[in-house]
């Protein structure tokens, strides 16, 4: 019998754009998948992949205590009726409230911590509430991966995790063969495209993105800044579409929508920026990095860890616009030459530290850690029965 695994984010979204190459690596594997998320436009798309899919309403901005205890019980009584063996976990609530009732319920759980989110950026009492509910649901987990040593050091010296149950990951690593590397296109008759690919969120720095686009083009007006990204109103952090679409009237940015596929709009790009507050290892770094384009990013967690400052890309001060609009100007004025040697040292980058493969072979490891464990504990129980028996 195939062993079961239940995968839970909090949209099927995020599992359809960032999980895809994981569910099929386990299924290889001889695992059975099963996604367990709110339902939306991605949901029946991940049957295609070959898991099974289970919708669970969940309020994933919310903070109501009503709501997190409904949706304790609904993960309770769904892993109750799926029994799989190991639930892995990704994002807030699914790490928190799934880990809890897999653990109930005698589940082995490996939790994801990839990106620590608006939550521990404000350090406000919804802080406080988040680290000790950590703290209860990754106790009894039997791996923590995190996306980048400074989570992971925070985690373990804050008391949430155990050092020995942690390990380090290469982000949601990157399928090289899926992102080709490209030149991009000569210069002349074109605009310089400078391109934020993210969700449209202030701690993304958008709002610094906007206003060091404003500097620059004073400078430079025949450069052009681009934003890519889903617009989420449901969201307290979210960039507003009216904003945008001020800022398009303005002629500071061009808003290029959402996509499922960002390599059309990668090669495209000269350069690809992202100041966000902080980051687990930011995809959308990895894959323009895969494409050997050039990257500025902010000097903060999970970000750095993505950029070689001076090698693949550029470093600025996180929430400085005029030091971001001076990194920009600094790579507007680099050769052609120059730009494509960054690039190059960040696909270099991506296939020595951030390949897909290192990722699965890990999960893959700490399953197997978990198998043996399983085996062994059955095995002791079975002589330990025998003996009261006789």
């Amino acid at each position: 019998m195939k062993q079961k695994i239940v995968i839970s984010i909090n949209s099927s979204w995020n599992i359809f754009n960032f999980r895809v190459g994981l569910i099929k690596a386990l299924i290889d594997h001889g695992y059975e998948v099963i996604a367990i998320a709110p339902e939306d436009e991605y949901s029946h798309r991940l049957k295609e992949v070959g898991c099974k899919y289970f919708a669970l309403p969940m309020d994933s901005n919310g903070s109501h205590p009503g709501r997190d205890l409904l949706l304790l019980i609904r993960y309770f009584n769904l892993l109750r009726t799926l029994k799989p063996h190991v639930f892995l976990g990704y994002t807030v609530k699914p790490n928190v409230y799934g880990s809890l009732a897999a653990h109930a319920l005698g589940i082995s759980v490996i939790n994801n911590i990839a990106g620590l989110g608006a939550t521990f950026i404000k350090n406000s009492y919804l802080t406080h509430i988040v680290r000790k509910l950590y703290k209860i649901a990754l106790r009894k987990s039997s791996c923590v991966f995190f996306q980048n040593a400074d989570d992971r050091d925070l985690f373990v010296n804050t008391g949430l995790a155990r050092r020995d149950k942690t390990a380090l990951l290469p982000g949601s690593g990157i399928n090289l063969r899926h992102y080709p590397g490209e030149a991009p296109a000569a210069l002349a008759g074109r605009p310089f495209r400078f391109l934020l690919v993210g969700r449209m969120l202030r701690d993304k720095g958008v709002e610094e993105f906007v206003a060091a686009a404003r500097i620059l083009r004073e400078r430079f007006p025949q450069v052009k800044c681009q934003l890519l990204g889903f617009v989420d109103p449901a969201n307290s952090n979210a960039v507003g579409m009216e904003r945008i679409s001020a800022w398009e009237d303005e002629g500071l940015v061009e808003y290029l929508g959402k996509t499922d596929d960002v390599r059309q709009f990668l090669t495209q790009a000269d350069c690809v920026v992202l100041p966000s507050y902080r980051e687990g290892v930011p995809r959308s770094l990895l894959e323009a990095a895969a494409m050997s384009r050039p990257i500025i990013a902010t000097n903060v967690v999970g970000c750095r860890d993505a950029v070689d400052d001076g090698v693949n890309g550029l470093l600025c001060e996180v929430k400085n616009p005029a030091d971001l609009a001076q990194k920009m100007q600094q790579m507007y004025e680099m050769t052609p030459e120059q730009r494509w040697a960054m690039g190059i040292a960040g696909r270099d980058k991506m296939r020595v530290e951030f390949d897909e493969q290192i990722v699965y072979q890990k999960y893959l490891s700490a399953l197997g850690v978990i198998t043996t464990t399983t085996l062994q504990k059955s095995a002791v129980d079975e002589l330990l029965s025998k003996r009261i028996n006789t």
